[in-house]
This record gives structure tokens, C-alpha cells and sequence, in this order.
């Protein structure tokens, strides 16, 4: 079985390790991490990973701003990307659909069950 490969863009080191171990422990599944939304654009073209989980609310490029920029880079355009946020109205969750996102996964997270959601707005068995 090929192993998937996952990158989290987050802003809070505490997420990402939360959410990195989740996806390792439960799912044995291979996970980068960037602080940024540009360190994030970076590690997806040098990793190319299978999914990305990206935080809405960040300093300096925000969750929205980082997708468009993703949607418009050719080598990285087609990687599916999961928000994850604190920010889950109605009215958000409509925007995140329209801009471009395969699912929203709301803060806080159960990190035993994260890579089975994932795996489900993917359709991975």
C-alpha cells in the first residue's frame, strides 16, 4: 500500500503536532508541516503531497489568500485542500466550498479520528 502524504499549513505549532501525530499514529501516513501560507506554498512543490489541511486564520497570508495562490500554481493547482478552522458558520463554510476546497474540518479536532475524515472528503478506502 502506498503510503499518502500529507502537508498541514498551520500557524500554531501545537496543531501541527497534535494533528501530525494523529495522522502518523492512526493512519501511518508520512506528514510535512509549514508555519506559513507561503512556507506552505513552498513545502506542497517541493513535497507534493497527496492532501493539504490548511488553517484559515493566519498572520501575513491567510488560509483563503494561501488556496488561491495554491489554485493558481500549475504544479500544485489539482492537490486537494481541507480547511481546517475555528470559523465554521454556515455562511464560511459556503465561501470555503465556492473558493475551492474539497471539506472543512473544524477546530478543535479529535486527532484519533482527523485521518478518517480526511479520508472521507477524499474517498479514500
Amino acid at each position: 500500500m502506498i503510503t499518502k502524504r500529507i502537508l498541514i499549513i498551520d500557524d500554531e505549532a501545537d496543531i501541527q503536532a497534535v494533528a501530525q501525530l494523529g495522522l502518523e499514529l492512526e493512519a501511518g501516513w508520512q506528514v510535512f508541516t509549514a508555519a506559513s501560507g507561503l512556507d506552505g506554498i513552498d513545502q506542497a512543490k517541493r513535497h507534493r503531497p497527496d492532501a493539504i489541511l490548511l488553517d484559515i486564520m493566519m498572520p501575513n497570508m491567510d488560509g483563503l489568500t494561501t488556496l488561491k495562490q495554491l489554485k493558481a500554481t500549475p504544479q500544485v493547482c489539482d492537490i486537494p485542500v481541507i480547511f481546517l478552522t475555528a470559523k465554521s458558520q454556515a455562511a464560511d463554510r459556503r465561501q470555503f466550498y465556492a473558493a475551492g476546497v474539497v471539506g472543512v474540518i473544524s477546530k478543535p479536532f479529535d486527532p484519533i479520528t482527523l485521518a478518517s475524515q480526511i479520508a472521507g472528503f477524499l474517498a479514500w478506502n
